[in-house]
């Protein structure tokens, strides 16, 4: 395995960390904006417990992702940078408004107006921001993020406004609001009732990610051919869809005989196949049609970042494991 192969494994597992660590978080914002009737408050005041010792540090996993992509893939990075940056900007002020409005939503006065504003912000960030970071992902395998004299041939919309990513983007937002929801349920095994309204949320996501998942694969024979043919004809491809499609069904049979622990081990391990497809689908490239991982940067420099991310890697994850051993206790644990 060549350096850059490496960094690129390492780029596609931060990646999957972050949809598991912060997209959940993101689905969290989700359920509050769908929160109703008596449990409301309840299911409410459940998710900011959940979310609120860990939101900030998930975020560490888009940061490196990012790092990662700049330093050993720049030219992948300026063309993404560029072509992207509309909806790239979206994410990033979802983020900002998510994170002020959960910490005002938390010190702001307690009046009902107050609170369902600050309410309405977190929701907001908390849907935009997994919707774009689908998007991105949706334009990027679909061919069309290029660069031609510094410029995207097609403008600054036309590679991302199109159905394809947009059907990637509702199905980011739902596997984020699966996650969540399965997470949850372990969250709240002091409370059965409200144990049991973050169940059947989880049962109604992997119904809207089964629904989604095969309108972006419809989609794609048009929309990103190249995905679509990674995904339906090369000899792997059978295979790895029976593949996903077992760990998918085995998920939502866990959730539904409500073995909670094992349904959030399973849940995981669907999302990171998922994230897996895509990333072989589109192999060799970082960004199709023209970036491919052979073109990254001098191996001097990938050397050095794979010293940095053994050495760093060590204290980050010994910190990361610390802080959901203190503050999730035996949900942390397998």
């Amino acid at each position: 395995m060549t350096e850059s192969v490496l960094v690129a494994v390492v780029l596609c597992a931060t990646l999957s960390a972050y949809v598991l660590t912060g997209g959940a978080d993101f689905g969290g914002g989700l359920w509050d904006l769908l929160a109703r009737g008596p449990l409301r408050l309840r299911a409410r005041l459940a998710i900011a417990t959940a979310l609120g010792p860990i939101w900030e540090a998930n975020h560490v996993w888009l940061i490196l992702a990012l790092v990662l992509l700049f330093v050993v893939f720049p030219s992948a990075y300026a063309v993404v940078a560029v072509t992207l940056h509309v909806p790239l900007v979206l994410l990033l002020v979802g983020v900002v408004l998510r994170g002020a409005a959960f910490v005002f939503r938390a010190y702001d006065s307690r009046r009902e107006t107050i609170q369902s504003g600050w309410s309405a912000v977190f929701a907001l960030g908390s849907i935009t921001s997994p919707v774009m970071l689908g998007i991105v992902v949706g334009a990027i395998a679909s061919g069309r993020v290029r660069l031609v004299e510094g410029l995207p041939p097609e403008g600054f919309f036309t590679p991302w406004v199109q159905p394809f990513p947009f059907a990637v983007g509702f199905l980011t937002l739902a596997i984020c609001g699966y996650l969540a929801a399965v997470y949850l349920t372990l969250d709240t095994r002091d409370d059965p009732e409200l144990q049991e309204h973050f169940r059947r949320n989880g049962l109604w996501a992997a119904a809207a990610v089964f629904t989604l998942a095969w309108v972006a694969f419809f989609l794609s024979r048009t929309g990103a051919p190249r995905l679509w043919a990674g995904l339906w004809a090369t000899q792997f491809s059978l295979p790895f869809q029976i593949a996903v499609g077992a760990v998918g069904l085995s998920a939502i049979a866990l959730l539904w005989t409500r073995r909670y622990r094992w349904a959030r081990n399973v849940t995981a391990l669907q999302v990171v196949l998922v994230i897996s497809g895509w990333a072989m689908s589109q192999w060799p490239y970082v960004v199709p049609p023209d970036i491919t991982v052979a073109e990254a940067a001098p191996v001097g420099v990938i050397r050095v970042v794979l010293v940095v991310l053994a050495l760093g890697a060590v204290p980050l994850l010994l910190a990361y494991g610390a802080l959901m051993w203190v503050f999730k206790g035996r949900d942390a644990a397998p």
